[in-house]
């Protein structure tokens, strides 16, 4: 049962607090335009779908205005609107709705209209009917081109993103949006190489980080950094730590622009902790704003904006401190916040990241290894904790499976689900992680189900890409005791063998 090549699903292997975020105070604009309404009326008089372009929204800004302040690439509003010497969104909405750049800068309701009318032309270009754009799925290629991305690697990135947003689910600002199954046509990005997909260390050079491998490696432009042999040329004594200003996908896509004349070795994702290479660690990197200290350091972007404490995950923090570990242990960097500093502690810095939303205790237990979960359990398809019926088959086709074999089946109208069963040793929240192998024929849409102390909770998984490797699905409140705490279910519209592997749980 293979599915189309050119085919994704809205995934969900992020944590959990992409779902549910704190709510913050609207901007001035936002109370004469009730989010809710702006995006309901631009969606209807553009014939964009709604939650798609909520998800938009979302992926680019969590729905934050930023009081008409420009991103680090020169995008503003909700919507992020770009006008740079290379991208000009801003002046292509205000061109597409008769509306002035200024208003389409600082006035939400403005800015909504602004992108949703910058969507259809894209939609518009890919020849979209009346029908078609009815489909949410239609859209994958339009929302691809909206992120303005330098490489079709980083669009797909940008892209998946949005479409993982349908997946989760969206409730923040008075806006929601429905956890829902969207099957999106990728396209020509099917092609691309997928950024989301789990590192193989024997996948080609040029993919993987030389120094971290971890991290992806996707190049920044040789002119926004200065080529070194670090640390003979210069030692290296620092940890720089950002905040992007903007999302990881376009923060990657800026990177890779010659006209920034910025970048940073390393760019870490919100969600789920991803984590890109842009700059070698020999090389000089421009992200400190003083030559001494970009000379001396390696310098670390997280995704999100100072003002937004929803960027700051805990899958982030401990993603990032497990890079600046590796960092400080290689080059014999202390690990204490005399060495590992933000940006605005630069001498003569005139940026505030990563601003008081940044919680460095936190940060700091988790790079000196003071922040390890006290409890963990892993089950495995060959775990005694693990049930499921005869209709589910054993395999161990896939190198990529945990342990010696995985479960498969077909999907049906019907629950059928495969269990993990744990004993969770006290109530409190936990982050669940899966395995998988990932393979063209397995499901476009897994539905994991977490037993949740408040009910059931359904997060749906792209098993054709991001396998062999743990998957965050998000954190949950659990209950205390032995029960079915995750499942793989069969009811699924997506194609492909539900694949049934190992499961994660550990105490957040």
């Amino acid at each position: 049962m293979t599915p189309p090549i050119a085919r994704l699903t809205a995934v969900a292997a992020s944590a959990v607090a992409a779902l549910v975020v704190l709510a913050g105070q609207p901007a001035v604009a936002d109370r004469e335009t009730p989010l809710p309404a702006a995006f309901d009326r631009a969606a209807a008089a553009r014939d964009v779908p709604r939650d798609l372009l909520v998800a938009v929204a979302y992926a680019e800004t969590h729905l934050d205005a930023h009081e008409g302040k420009p991103s680090a690439s020169g995008g503003y509003g909700v919507m992020h609107l770009v006008s740079n010497p290379t991208t000009h969104a801003l002046e292509k909405a205000a061109e597409l709705t008769g509306l002035p750049s200024g208003k389409l800068r600082t006035d939400t309701g403005a800015n909504i209209m602004g992108g949703a009318a910058v969507l259809r032309a894209y939609a518009d270009e890919l020849g979209l009917d009346e029908a078609a754009r009815k489909d949410a799925g239609r859209w994958y290629q339009a929302v691809a081109k909206y992120g303005n991305a330098s490489t079709p690697e980083v669009a797909r990135l940008y892209a998946d993103a949005v479409y993982e947003q349908l997946g989760l689910g969206i409730d923040t600002r008075g806006v929601s949006v429905k956890p829902q199954e969207v099957t999106a046509d990728r396209g020509e990005y099917a092609k691309a190489r997928d950024l989301n997909a789990a590192v193989d260390p024997n996948a080609a050079a040029g993919i993987l980080s030389a120094d971290y491998p971890p991290a992806n490696w996707v190049a920044a432009s040789s002119s926004n950094y200065t080529a070194s042999s670090r640390p003979s040329a210069y030692a290296i004594d620092r940890v720089v730590i950002h905040v992007t200003q903007g999302s990881y996908a376009g923060s990657i896509s800026w990177f890779q622009n010659p006209a920034a004349q910025v970048s940073a070795h390393y760019v870490v994702k919100s969600s789920n902790g991803e984590i890109t290479q842009m700059v070698r660690e020999k090389d000089v990197a421009w992200h400190a704003g003083n030559w001494s200290y970009n000379t001396r350091s390696i310098g670390i972007e997280h995704e999100g904006y100072i003002s937004e404490a929803s960027w700051f995950t805990d899958a982030m923090y401990r993603a990032s401190a497990a890079l600046t570990r590796a960092i400080c242990d290689k080059y014999g960097i202390p690990k204490d916040r005399a060495h590992i500093i933000g940006h605005n502690e630069v001498p003569g810095a005139t940026h505030t990241d990563p601003g008081s939303y940044w919680n460095w205790t936190t940060y700091m237990n988790y790079v000196t290894g003071g922040g390890t979960p006290p409890w963990s359990a892993t089950i495995d398809n060959s775990s005694a904790g693990f049930s499921a019926s005869a209709n589910w088959g054993t395999s161990s086709y896939s190198s990529q499976r945990y342990g010696a074999d995985y479960r498969f089946a077909n999907p049906v109208a019907a629950s059928d689900p495969a269990w993990y069963q744990a004993s969770i040793p006290s109530a409190g929240t936990y982050k669940v992680e899966v395995w998988y192998p990932a393979d063209p024929g397995y499901n476009s849409s897994a539905p994991y189900i977490v037993a949740a102390s408040g009910g059931n909770q359904t997060v749906y998984v792209d098993q054709r890409s991001g396998g062999g490797s743990w998957r965050s699905l998000g954190t949950f409140s659990l209950s205390a005791g032995t029960y079915n705490a995750v499942g793989v279910s069969r009811w699924t519209s997506g194609t492909g063998y539900v694949i049934a592997d190992a499961v994660r749980i550990s105490r957040a």
